[in-house]
């Protein structure tokens, strides 16, 4: 019998992207996957103890996708769309609620599955928690290749190896320093003498544009494929992490790092001063311990992974045992 998914989606795109590397995991598995796209209102950053099992927080255009008949299991992406998990189920007990991500110290014992990353091992747990290392995300050998046939051409000038460096920002009002923003750039140009090549350079949003300017104006004499925060052509990053031969990637986000060790390539992981959170320090010691990448600061040209991290798979299969 085929069971039917609502994936309550939200605009946050890091767990937006964890839940489509979920749901093509299931995709070979007898489930029928429905998206519910919800917009917010202002009143959706309450916190949920106060949102409880309502739609408070959601627009009226979203809130009428969510209505009878019900499915078998509701998949809750963040912490905004629990309380709407959670009015799902006071509607339909029989629904099943698996949430990524921690949703608050309310209603736990509602979710029959509780997806954590080991580094949030520091929050309430309950039985239902699971914990995954890094998060899922959908970097799969097919969506490699895809993005290999796509990009390499637009790379092909450029001497070999390609290190894709991909950099995030600040985090948790903590600003990339100008600091951070040069030792980044010093170890990268230390890297490219032990191996040489070009770099395949991005920056994002939160890298602000001080940082960003001290990064590409040390890394200029590399040759190298740019595409920084507010170009108008079309996003590389798929083919950044496609056709290079090995990864720098920045440690304040999770979900960059997760999905450069998904491609099995060389991953060198940039900490900086006094910039991560504790739970991201906890992020990049577990990966570092489990062999998936090193420290940029201690960069081996002849590092070899050990593993991949995708635990989307994993994912998929606690949720098929429901």
């Amino acid at each position: 019998m085929v069971k039917t998914i609502w994936a309550l989606m939200d605009s946050r795109r890091g767990s937006v992207n964890q839940a489509k590397g979920i749901l093509k995991a299931l995709n070979s598995r007898d489930f029928e996957i429905v998206e519910k796209n919800i917009v917010y209102n202002r009143f959706s950053g309450l916190p949920n103890w106060l949102r409880g099992r309502t739609l408070i927080g959601v627009e009226n255009e979203s809130k009428q996708q969510i209505c009878s008949p019900f499915p078998d299991i509701v998949l809750s992406i963040s912490r905004r769309t629990a309380p709407i998990a959670r009015y799902i189920k006071k509607l339909s007990p029989q629904t099943k609620l698996v949430q990524l991500m921690h949703p608050g110290n309310t209603g736990l014992d509602e979710f029959s599955l509780i997806i954590l990353p080991e580094h949030d091992k520091n929050k309430k747990q309950t039985p239902n928690v699971r914990h995954i290392v890094g998060c899922p995300h959908q970097i799969t050998p097919e969506y490699l290749q895809a993005a290999k046939a796509k990009w390499y051409q637009e790379f092909v000038h450029l001497p070999r190896p390609w290190t894709a460096v991909i950099v995030g920002g600040a985090i948790k009002k903590k600003p990339f320093s100008a600091e951070n923003a040069k030792n980044l750039a010093l170890a990268i140009k230390k890297l490219k003498q032990q191996i040489g090549g070009s770099i395949l350079l991005t920056t994002s949003r939160r890298t602000g544009s001080e940082a960003e300017k001290i990064i590409a104006d040390e890394l200029h004499d590399i040759p190298q494929y740019a595409y920084l925060w507010g170009d108008t052509r079309e996003n590389p990053y798929s083919g950044y992490l496609a056709c290079a031969d090995n990864i720098v990637v920045t440690g304040d986000s999770v979900s960059m790092c997760c999905e450069a060790t998904g491609t099995g390539k060389p991953i060198y992981i940039f900490r900086g001063k006094n910039w991560l959170t504790p739970k991201h320090e906890r992020f990049v010691a577990s990966v570092v311990d489990k062999k998936c990448a090193m420290l940029l600061e201690n960069a081996d040209a002849d590092f070899v992974p050990q593993e991949s991290l995708n635990a989307a798979t994993e994912v998929a299969e606690l949720i098929a045992k429901l």
